[in-house]
């Protein structure tokens, strides 16, 4: 079956840099777009940043535009977030998704299979 394993996370100070990795099996990896969506306590799931099939065309939300960078690496269907100058405000938990298709959409309920989370704290 399809599963994502979310790596990486940590506590950090803020200023500081962090990079998670979603791990895919059970899928063939070149057919999905990939996205990084998060979750503050108390606050609705959000889009973070998403990458095509090809890992050629990237999408990122403003807050995080210009510090945050994602990546795909299909030979090891694998997915990155580079995430520096990490502010306070980043902290949540941070899922991996995957959509079959061409589109990179915001909207989460447009995934298909999502990973269990992994937790980023950032400390002032």
């Amino acid at each position: 079956q399809v599963q994502l394993v979310e790596s990486g996370g940590g506590v950090v100070q803020a200023g500081g840099a962090l990079k998670l990795s979603c791990a895919a099996s059970g899928l063939t990896f070149t057919l999905y777009t990939t996205a990084w969506f998060r979750q503050a306590p108390g606050k609705e799931r959000e889009f973070v940043a998403a990458v095509k099939w090809n890992g050629l065309s990237t999408y990122s939300e403003d807050s995080v535009s210009g510090r945050f960078t994602i990546s795909k690496d299909n030979a090891k269907n694998t997915v990155y977030l580079q995430m520096n100058s990490l502010k306070t405000e980043d902290t949540a938990v941070y899922y991996c998704a995957v959509k079959r298709g061409l589109l990179m959409p915001m909207g989460g309920s447009e995934y298909d299979y999502w990973g269990q989370g992994t937790q980023v704290t950032v400390s002032s």
